[in-house]
């Protein structure tokens, strides 16, 4: 069954490769969706899969890439939007 998840990551996670990193844990986690940076310096990730896959994103989440710092992590439930593939947005 698909679900839904938008996580808010919040800390250093811009211009770091966040977004780009999220995109190819992503694709491997067979999860469609994006990845965008928000203007107060968050990244919002709209992701959708099986429960397991959105729980293992969520985990990467809680690092993310070499280079970030991620202070916290907001998650939410969300109705199905069908998204095809993951991208990234600005």
């Amino acid at each position: 069954m698909i679900e839904h998840r938008t996580f808010r990551i919040h800390g250093r996670v811009q211009g770091v490769f966040f977004r780009q990193s999220t995109q190819q844990e992503a694709r491997r986690l067979g999860l469609h969706g994006y990845a965008q940076n928000n203007p107060d310096d968050t990244v919002t990730i709209e992701a959708e899969g099986t429960a397991e896959a959105l729980a293992a994103l969520e985990s990467w989440c809680q690092h993310g890439p070499p280079q970030a710092r991620v202070d916290r992590v907001e998650a939410a439930a969300g109705p199905v939007q069908g998204f095809a593939g993951f991208e990234i947005r600005r």
